[in-house]
Formats: structure tokens, C-alpha cells, sequence
């Protein structure tokens, strides 16, 4: 500890030997410094708060609309038309600006504006101006004009702004519909050719491909129908070949005649051989005999002759029959239509299949322009109902919470730390500038360090002798030193009291 305190002691005592050349350095320090400082210009700034209310009769994308304007000219009022409209109304409290200090305030709005979002309804216009020509007094009125202006714009620029946009848009959608309508007709049109010509006189709907799957599909049903009638027609067929068209007035002992049994029995071969019976089935045996043993009695003369009648049941029959073959007739027609046209189609398919290739190709563009057709006219009718809603209610409220003032101090810089710094700065640039002038010298304080240098032992010192013309030099210097030490903050006690009397004229 006593070592650390000695050498503190011979840090101190070899400033003080070189204690004009610190003071000096210290001097031109700071002089340079309080210079640099005083000549910064002064920031002054202004700002306010605008709450803005979004309200709308459209809950569904009205609000969302009216906020991306209010985004929009937000970001707009940094262009340089708008700087150009505040700077020709903005005075400095005493005359209009000149031509150079417009430009120069120009030149410190575009970056000295800033416009941030406080909350969801809050938005706050801050302007900081800095200004060289110009004095404080009049920077400080100036922020405040600027800000106020930006203010009017701002409102303006939406109550204006947004009716102009969505008239624009609707025009815009109106034209863009009126394209699009126009492309729709003219690819209908060429899709009313194309189906003329390659299509025109075939039946069925759609493609060439859908018409001849429909004409397929519809056919294998049709053969299906027409061998189900056709076979009921030969069931029908042998029905009737069975029943006898007359039948007798009455029965002879409660006996059917031969001629009647022996009818039944042709009925009944008939009727086996449509169901495909062979001349082998026993049961077309057993008829058979039994046709040749009634056949062999009627020509014995067993049977006489009795009244006939019709047979109800032979003509039900009949209409029956009829009636399938009309219905085989009509599936037979049908058929033949379905095979004229599957060979129309089949010729068409290969006869035209650049047609196809232009008819797919026009329906792909149809449906997609047909899309594109409907969300615009749904966009064209929002965008109608929004501007309708717009031109008679106020979609948006502006309300200013804070008013813009005139600044009471500059924002930037701060003069009173920025000279305190370069006071101290200065007081320790010179004390290091000094200990590292005396380190250079071959001048030893103390014994200690003498004998550590030379390596030698150091057997003694002598003190020195003052005299009283010495003693009074000496004195004469201290006050010359201390005087030229009390300037440097006598002179940062005078740059305070002029910044000081600087804030007390702004405000």
C-alpha cells in the first residue's frame, strides 16, 4: 500500500513539474472542444397524437380498407411534393421563407419526420428540425408549423384521398370487366364454330369422347332391353301357340272333344320346343305319343261335331303379343339409330382431331376467363357498396389528443453534458500529456528511483536551497497559473449562462 502511495505521490508531483504544459494542453482542448459544441446547430422538436377511428357499415373488409389508406398516406407524407406543400405555408414566426432555407428545411424533413402507431387507434407525427441559417427561436416555431401542417395533410389526404381511390378502382374494374366480357364472347363465339362444324348434326352433349361413351354405354343397355323382349316375345309366342283360338259352346258328358285335347297337346310341344327342348326330352316324348294316340281316335271317328266360341284368353293373348312386338320393334329402331351414330362419331373422331384439340383448349380458356369474370364483379360490387357507404358516412373519425407546441429546449444536442465533457475531457488530456513529458525527461524525483535507473547505490541527497527572490518568482508564477487554471471553468461557467439565456429566449 505504501509503495502504490508513493507512486501516486511521484505521478503527481511529475504533473505538477510539467504543470504548464497541461495547463496549455488543457486550454486548446477544451477551446476546440467548446467550439465544436457551440456551433452544433440545435434540434428542435415538435410532435402530436391524432386518434383515428375507423368505423364502417361493412364489417367484412370495409375496415380493413379504410385502414390500409390511412397506412398509405402515412408513408406518403415524407414525399417530396407533400415537403414541397409545407415548406410554401410554413414561416418562422416573423417572414416567409426564403428560397435557401426552404431547401435546407426540405433537405431536414426527410429524415426529421417520423410517424409511428401507438395502439391500434393512436398515431403520433414527430418532427425534429435542425436548421444552420436559422436561429433557435425560429427552428423552434418552424417544428411546430411543420408538425401542424403535417396534421391538415394527413386528414385531408384521407377524407379526399379515399373517395378518389375507390373511384379509381371502380373505374379500374369497370374496364377491366368490360376486357373480360369481351374475351368471354369471343371464346364463345369460337366455341359455337368449332361445335357446328364437328358436332352439329350428332346427337348427345359434350365432347366428341363423351358423346361416344354416352352412345356406348346406352347401347350395351339397349341389347340388354332387346334380348330380354325378344325372348319374352317367343315365351308369348309359344303361349299362344298353345291355346286354341275357339274353344267349344260347352262339353259333351263333361268330356273335352278330341280336337280340344289334341290342341292342347300341340300347345304344349310348342311351348317345349321354344324353351329349346330336344325331340329326346321325355316329356317331348310323352306329348308326342300322346298326339299320335288322339290323332289315331279322332280318325276311328270319336268325336262329333259342337259349338265353337272365342277363346278369351287366345285374345288377351294376342294383344299381348302385340305389345312385345312393338316393344322389340322400337329397341330394334333404337339400335339402329344408336349404330348410325356411333359410326358418325367414330368418323368424326378421325376426321377432326385438331377440332377436338381447339374445342378442349377453348373450354379450359372459358372456364378460367369465366372466373376471373365473377370475382371481379364481385369485387366491383363491394367496391361500389364501400364508396357509396363512404360518400355518406365518415368512414373515418380524426380526433387530435395532443396539439402540436412550440418546443422549450432542443431535443438535441445537450449542450450542458457535451461541455462538461470536454471540461473533463480536457483536464485529463493535459494531465496525461504532462506525466508522459515528465517520463521522457532524465529527471528522477525521489532517491529510490535515481538508484534504480543507475544500478548504483545512492548514499544521499541534498536538499535545495530557496531564496526569498526565488521564493517570491515562484510566487508571482502560482498566481499567474492560477488564474490561467480559474479561466477554464470561469469559461465553461460563461458557455453554460449563454446556452441558459438561449433556452430562455425560445421560450
Amino acid at each position: 500500500m505504501e509503495a502504490i502511495y508513493t507512486e501516486i505521490r511521484i505521478a503527481l508531483y511529475a504533473i505538477w513539474r510539467m504543470r504548464w504544459l497541461a495547463l496549455a494542453v488543457a486550454w486548446g482542448f477544451c477551446l476546440v472542444g467548446w467550439v465544436m459544441v457551440m456551433r452544433v446547430p440545435a434540434s428542435y422538436e415538435s410532435s402530436a397524437r391524432i386518434q383515428v377511428q375507423v368505423k364502417s357499415l361493412f364489417a367484412d373488409g370495409a375496415e380493413s380498407d379504410m385502414q390500409k389508406n390511412v397506412d398509405r398516406v402515412r408513408q406518403s407524407l415524407t414525399s417530396t411534393e407533400v415537403l414541397k406543400r409545407v415548406v410554401r405555408t410554413v414561416s418562422n414566426g416573423e417572414r416567409p421563407l426564403t428560397s435557401y432555407e426552404s431547401l435546407s428545411l426540405i433537405g431536414a424533413l426527410r429524415g426529421g419526420i417520423s410517424i409511428t402507431a401507438q395502439g391500434e387507434d393512436l398515431l403520433e407525427i414527430k418532427t425534429r428540425i435542425s436548421l444552420k441559417s436559422i436561429s433557435e427561436q425560429q427552428t423552434a416555431f418552424i417544428a411546430r408549423n411543420v408538425t401542424q401542417k403535417l396534421i391538415e395533410i394527413f386528414i385531408q389526404e384521407n377524407v379526399i384521398g379515399s373517395r378518389t381511390n375507390n373511384a379509381e378502382a371502380l373505374q379500374f374494374l369497370d374496364q377491366e370487366l368490360a376486357r373480360r366480357a369481351k374475351e368471354l364472347a369471343d371464346v364463345d363465339r369460337r366455341r359455337a364454330q368449332i361445335a357446328q362444324d364437328t358436332l352439329g348434326s350428332l346427337p348427345g352433349s359434350g365432347t366428341l369422347e363423351q358423346r361416344m361413351d354416352s352412345a356406348r354405354n346406352e347401347m350395351m343397355n339397349l341389347e340388354s332391353g332387346l334380348m330380354q323382349a325378344r325372348s319374352s316375345l317367343a315365351a308369348m309366342n309359344g303361349q299362344i301357340a298353345a291355346t286354341p283360338a275357339q274353344i267349344p259352346a260347352g262339353t259333351v258328358g263333361g268330356v273335352d272333344t278330341l280336337d280340344q285335347r289334341i290342341s292342347q297337346l300341340e300347345g304344349q310341344l310348342s311351348e317345349a320346343i321354344s324353351r329349346g327342348w330336344t325331340e329326346k326330352h321325355p316329356d317331348v316324348i310323352a306329348i308326342r305319343a300322346q298326339l299320335r294316340q288322339l290323332r289315331a281316335e279322332k280318325a276311328r271317328g270319336g268325336t262329333r261335331d259342337v259349338p265353337m266360341a272365342p277363346n278369351p284368353v287366345y285374345v288377351s293373348l294376342k294383344s299381348m303379343q302385340a305389345e312385345r312386338e312393338g316393344n322389340v320393334a322400337a329397341l330394334q329402331a333404337r339400335k339402329d339409330q344408336l349404330d348410325r351414330a356411333v359410326t358418325m362419331i367414330a368418323q368424326r373422331q378421325l376426321s377432326a382431331p385438331a377440332a377436338q384439340i381447339d374445342q378442349a383448349r377453348l373450354d379450359r380458356d372459358y372456364d378460367v376467363l369465366r372466373d376471373q369474370y365473377n370475382k371481379l364483379l364481385a369485387q366491383r360490387e363491394g367496391a361500389k357498396l364501400r364508396s357509396d357507404a363512404t360518400g355518406k358516412t365518415d368512414g373515418v373519425q380524426f380526433r387530435v389528443i395532443d396539439q402540436p407546441a412550440v418546443p422549450r429546449q432542443p431535443a438535441a444536442p445537450n449542450r450542458t453534458m457535451l461541455l462538461t465533457a470536454v471540461l473533463i475531457a480536457g483536464a485529463v488530456v493535459g494531465a496525461g500529456v504532462a506525466f508522459a513529458k515528465s517520463q521522457l525527461a532524465n529527471v528522477y524525483t525521489t532517491t529510490q528511483q535515481l538508484a534504480k535507473a543507475s544500478g548504483l547505490p545512492v548514499l544521499g541527497s541534498i536538499s535545495e536551497v530557496i531564496t526569498a527572490e526565488t521564493r517570491a518568482i515562484r510566487r508571482k508564477q502560482m498566481m499567474w497559473f492560477s488564474s490561467a487554471a480559474a479561466g477554464l471553468p470561469g469559461m465553461f461557467m460563461l458557455l453554460m449562462l449563454i446556452e441558459f439565456v438561449k433556452r430562455i429566449m425560445v421560450s
